[in-house]
């Protein structure tokens, strides 16, 4: 392993140049997962540097999972670039998957109580809001709007609910949300569905339906889910 190391000759930040040698080796394999790294005063004493600077470089490798202490054993390589990648898509997976969870219960429970009080002003006005967004689906290459016009006719359900504490959560929450729109919205015929889940939400709204109301928008979540898991299993 000694011959992976060599005084560090190049300028800038010391510690900085430590990450990145690391990295370096740790991406290209001549590093590899779970094996030990030298003892840290014969590794400093291989890159030139001092201990400190090498402290400091292996807390911030650390942080990014690139490295392992296990203190009173030593450090060890941890994740190469692709493995890093791989771990993150799949945490991502977990947090879209509770937060898909957690919007299938507000969700269904806000077109529930919107179906059950909805006024004709505000069936107008969702009714709108849906024509706009069908409209945004014929530019399904502009992202942004598309991200917008989804959101304004989940908030207006959510508004239509009429209760505070509905509302406040689902705002709360609507910045992760966005993200998991973003993620679902680039699966392939993701569109057409959403544009078909959102017709059956307003027809049961419209139609003063709360059961059919509950059952379409739980069924708009659960597609939207899985679409995301599409999205991520291609990339793992």
């Amino acid at each position: 392993m000694e011959s992976l190391f060599s005084p560090i000759k190049e300028a800038g930040n010391l510690s900085d140049r430590i990450v990145t040698l690391i990295e370096d080796l740790i991406d290209s394999e001549a590093l590899e997962e779970g094996q030990r790294l030298p003892p840290e005063r014969d590794l400093a004493l291989m890159l030139g540097v001092s201990r400190p600077a090498l402290r400091e470089a292996v807390k911030t490798l650390e942080a990014h999972q690139r490295l392992v202490v296990k203190h009173g054993q030593g450090v060890f390589v941890g994740l190469n670039k692709s493995n890093l990648v791989r771990q993150r898509l799949l945490n991502l997976e977990v947090s879209l998957m509770e937060l898909f969870a957690m919007r299938r219960v507000l969700e269904s429970t806000a077109a529930t109580w919107a179906a059950a009080s909805a006024t004709d002003t505000e069936i107008g006005q969702l009714e709108k809001v849906m024509l706009e967004q069908e409209r945004a689906y014929l530019e399904p290459d502009d992202l942004e709007q598309l991200k917008s016009v989804d959101a304004a006719f989940h908030q207006s359900v959510v508004a239509m609910a009429k209760n505070r504490f509905l509302i406040q959560t689902f705002d709360v929450l609507q910045e992760m949300i966005g993200e998991g729109m973003e993620t679902t919205l680039r699966v392939p015929e993701r569109l057409t569905m959403s544009r078909v889940d959102h017709r059956r939400i307003f027809d049961a709204i419209r139609d003063h339906d709360p059961a059919a109301a509950a059952s379409a928008a739980a069924s708009h979540i659960d597609g939207a889910r899985e679409a995301a898991v599409t999205l991520l299993g291609q990339h793992l």
